[in-house]
């Protein structure tokens, strides 16, 4: 069996100042986003729709406030809402550590929408533009959890090859590294899945209905690699918290996706 490197969570330290690749791995995240968007909006048909570099930084600004607010609300809603309700400005103590995938998505969401808002553009072109951008900031952040030895896998046979023990775990028994798995799923094959499918011209809202369909079927897979938290364990049916978080994306991407092509028609509006 493999044992987790057990890396040092600090990347650099500058006298009282430590920089730690979690960090670090969040910056790959925003500067990947800022290389994609810039591309994606150089494209025609983005061009001809006024769409420039600046409005992707001002995108990305949007976007961080977004992950962490939405991130951190999402967690203490969705897997702690007892423990925040009575301990309340612990939601503030983001170094703690606790964020929600979910939540950053909705609150991503919400910050796109007031950019579009603010910019005059259709929310939906907006997201089209970001959904295929988004995959590999996952990735870099499950690269990240895998640095800090958290948010690891389920059991494991012995004899698989990559099966890892993580002492952080406090057990010594093999695991999976799902947070290797989830950077190659949520990461990069949707990223590739996605980058495909936007490189056509698709109704408006398909791409990003794409996204969400996407990330709910590949996490929701992962899912059963991972180790539920220990607070929670597994819920109804067997099923992780994060499974049933899953479940609202994959319908709801699926239905918003026929809506949208739907909606367009044949000759209908092409994002």
């Amino acid at each position: 069996m493999l044992v987790h490197p057990q890396f040092d969570p600090v990347a650099l330290s500058f006298g009282p100042v430590s920089i730690h690749w979690y960090g670090l791995t969040y910056l790959v995240a925003f500067g990947l986003f800022l290389f994609l968007a810039a591309r994606r909006v150089a494209r025609p048909q983005y061009a001809a729709l006024g769409w420039q570099r600046r409005d992707v930084e001002d995108m990305l600004f949007y976007g961080v406030l977004g992950v962490i607010v939405g991130g951190r609300l999402g967690y203490a809603l969705f897997y702690k809402p007892g423990y925040y309700a009575g301990h309340p400005l612990e939601i503030l103590m983001v170094w703690k550590g606790g964020m929600s995938f979910h939540g950053g998505l909705l609150g991503v969401i919400t910050a796109m929408a007031v950019f579009a808002r603010s910019r005059q553009r259709r929310f939906l072109e907006v997201m089209d533009v970001v959904a295929p951008c988004v995959p590999t900031g996952i990735a870099a952040v499950r690269i990240g959890n895998f640095i800090n030895g958290e948010l690891w896998g389920r059991a494991a046979d012995p004899s698989l090859p990559w099966a890892m023990v993580f002492p952080q775990s406090g057990e010594s028994f093999a695991r999976h590294p799902s947070q290797l798995y989830q950077a190659a799923l949520e990461g990069l094959l949707l990223f590739v899945l996605l980058w495909l499918y936007a490189r056509r011209p698709r109704a408006t809202g398909q791409v990003a209905a794409a996204f969400v369909f996407g990330y709910g079927v590949l996490r929701f897979v992962a899912e059963y690699f991972r180790e539920p938290d220990s607070f929670l364990g597994l819920l109804a049916l067997g099923m992780s918290m994060g499974q049933w978080l899953c479940l609202p994306m994959i319908v709801g991407g699926t239905a918003l996706w026929a809506w949208f092509g739907r909606a367009a028609g044949p000759q209908g509006d092409k994002a």
